[in-house]
């Protein structure tokens, strides 16, 4: 993780413990790297309260109650999927707020309405209505694809507490 990203999350983090909140987390296409950020940092435990690793569909349904029907109908990554496994994270945790990631990394797995370096994001938090965020990053490589995602996965972090 870059100095920049690791300042970035501690900062977050300080910023949720100054508020008593906790985070949760659901990631399919970055495997676990926004969770990783986060538990770099020494007392992270205060704020982190745990992250969900949903790579397989399978595991979006078992683990995070993501509806199997929502998956055939719009597909692991889309915009209704995303806002399920935030949801999902949110209700499976004890945390007051989840942020969810699932997109096409790369370089295969894209197809013409899902091309490689879309990403949707989901962001529920208790009392709120869930958000909802796209980026196209475009075939910039695996890395760079999953990077991207772990920084707008802080900035949306960031956003939920002003």
């Amino acid at each position: 993780m870059t100095p920049d990203l690791i300042g970035r999350a501690a900062a977050l983090l300080d910023a949720y413990r100054q508020r008593g909140l906790k985070i949760a987390t659901a990631e399919s296409c970055t495997g676990g790297l926004v969770t990783a950020l986060l538990t770099e940092i020494s007392g992270s435990s205060a704020v982190v309260e745990r992250g969900f690793v949903t790579y397989s569909n399978e595991a979006k349904t078992e683990l995070i109650s993501v509806p199997a029907d929502l998956i055939v109908t719009h597909g692991a990554v889309s915009e209704p999927v995303a806002r399920a496994m935030a949801e999902g994270a949110l209700a499976h945790s004890r945390a007051d707020v989840a942020v969810a990631i699932t997109g096409v990394a790369g370089p295969t797995g894209g197809t013409a309405t899902k091309p490689v370096g879309l990403v949707h994001f989901g962001l529920a938090r208790k009392g709120a209505p869930t958000a909802h965020l796209e980026h196209r990053y475009g075939d910039l490589g695996r890395e760079n694809v999953r990077r991207r995602a772990v920084e707008d996965a802080l900035s949306l972090l960031e956003q939920a507490i002003g």
